[in-house]
């Protein structure tokens, strides 16, 4: 297997590289055995239970979305969804948010997971927005990253979901599940996203990251995954799945 890159700024030269150059990094994808084509099978199954992935977070124009994914950070969707219900009642431009001090913001997002940080980082965020780009979320990864609380993964949700550009969103059911199709080889999200792009087709880049998180979510999770009942079972190429298989068998 060839040997890709060593950390994550490597790891983000190399992306824009394999942008630019797709042929040649085609021709490296390929001697990694069995990954297209298991690619070419597994998106029918995939999509067949997941039609028309959607993201969990709420959500009514890029502002939102903006700020709901930098409250989802190692936090669970649907306490963001809880929050934010009443949070964009109470406030809906980048100019309400930025003139809250930081003690206030804390109050309304208490029940996020680092909601100090997050508060921090959510009206640094929005002065940027003011400042830099008109109170609009920007329409680039490099524009995006440059906002507080916001890196790649953000980034791309915002991107996929609110633009409705072709992205790969890898957050940890993405990571997961792909290294256990074997997808992917990696445990660093920058070069997951590598690997997947050069194998799924561009215009299913976003439904088919969503449809993985779904299926992170519902069948294949990190502890105790479904693999009795996973729609990829024929598939997935991960050691552990007969042994796990046997153990949803003997508890169903």
């Amino acid at each position: 297997m060839v040997k890709l890159w060593h950390n994550e700024r490597d790891s983000a030269f190399a992306l824009n590289l394999c942008l630019r150059h797709r042929r040649f990094f085609y021709d490296i994808i390929s001697l990694m055995p069995d990954t297209t084509g298991s690619s070419k099978k597994i998106m029918p199954l995939l999509f067949k239970k997941y039609p028309d992935p959607k993201i969990a977070l709420h959500f009514s124009n890029p502002f939102e979305l903006l700020i709901a994914t930098i409250l989802s950070a190692q936090c669970p969707d649907t306490r963001v969804n809880n929050v934010t219900e009443k949070l964009f009642r109470q406030y809906r431009t980048a100019e309400q948010f930025a003139a809250l001090d930081s003690e206030k913001l804390e109050g309304e997002i208490f029940n996020i997971n680092y909601y100090r940080s997050k508060a921090k980082a959510i009206i640094g965020c929005c002065k940027q927005l003011i400042r830099d780009y008109h109170s609009q979320v920007p329409h680039t990864m490099e524009e995006l990253v440059t906002l507080p609380g916001t890196g790649r993964k953000t980034a791309n949700v915002i991107l996929g979901c609110a633009f409705g550009k072709p992205v790969i969103i890898v957050d940890t059911h993405v990571l997961r599940v792909a290294n256990r199709l074997a997808l992917a080889h990696s445990n660093i999200p920058v070069k997951v996203e590598q690997e997947l792009m050069l194998q799924i087709p561009k215009d299913k880049w976003t439904s088919f990251s969503l449809a993985l998180i779904l299926h992170g979510r519902e069948t294949c999770t990190a502890r105790q995954p479904a693999c009795g009942s996973c729609v990829l079972y024929s598939v997935c190429k991960w050691p552990e799945k007969d042994l796990n298989r046997h153990k949803t068998d003997a508890t169903a």
